[in-house]
């Protein structure tokens, strides 16, 4: 039996909200919401509608709504600065680019999630100066044998390759199948940007929109991603 337009549960798109109702059951002041969006600076964030801030991510978003009104499926359009030439920065503390979780509500959101990114090991290793750190560096440095797997050639696979994240067969695969960053994304106070191609912006959907900066194999193990 199928559901009637106005009983069919939809989410709504508000941010802040994400509640589920239908259009029989939406009156005026269900939807509690943001106006705008966050802003974060020096690890502090902060809602630019309501000046609402928190040092800690989940506290940050449990801050309620400052306004309401009714749900709605369509995503607010927030007003953007204007667009910016891009700029280059000293690449003094890199992370890596924050990956898309559906079950994690900061990634959900587009919001920048500590839980889902690393760190290249080569960026935050320090330089060792005693015997007992020379050797705990001599041990970490044999690598453990890579497993063999076997593949279905005609398996769907998706490239970790940094920048890439298309799905790919391994039977396509070939040395300039993949279009990606070999270098890590670099963020820095509030501009963002990739090591290898020296490309730095302000806003983070420019920041996605950079086009990788080297050609190869896709890879699908984590372990042997570029």
């Amino acid at each position: 039996m199928e559901e009637r337009s106005g009983t069919k549960k939809l989410q709504c798109q508000r941010i802040g909200c994400n509640a589920m109702f239908t259009d029989e059951d939406n009156p005026e002041g269900s939807c509690q919401f943001h106006a705008s969006g966050p802003f974060f600076h020096d690890g502090m964030k902060e809602w630019s509608c309501c000046k609402q801030r928190s040092h800690d991510f989940s506290l940050f978003l449990e801050i309620p709504g400052c306004k309401t009104g009714k749900h709605t499926i369509e995503k607010p359009v927030l007003a953007k600065p204007a667009p910016k030439h891009p700029v280059t920065v000293p690449t003094s503390s890199p992370v890596a680019n924050a990956a898309s979780k559906n079950s994690c509500s900061r990634c959900r959101q587009g919001f920048f999630c500590s839980d889902h990114v690393s760190q290249p090991k080569e960026q935050t290793k320090q330089t060792l100066n005693t015997p007992a750190q020379a050797e705990e560096e001599k041990i970490e440095s044999i690598a453990p044998p890579i497993k063999k797997v076997v593949i279905d050639i005609n398996q769907p696979q998706v490239c970790n390759n940094k920048g890439c994240g298309k799905t790919f067969k391994e039977r396509d695969n070939h040395e300039t199948a993949c279009s990606y960053h070999p270098g890590p994304p670099v963020f820095h106070d509030r501009v963002k940007g990739w090591k290898c191609c020296d490309v730095h912006v302000n806003e983070f959907d420019e920041f996605m929109e950079i086009p990788p900066c080297a050609k190869g194999w896709h890879s699908s193990s984590p372990g042997q991603a570029v």
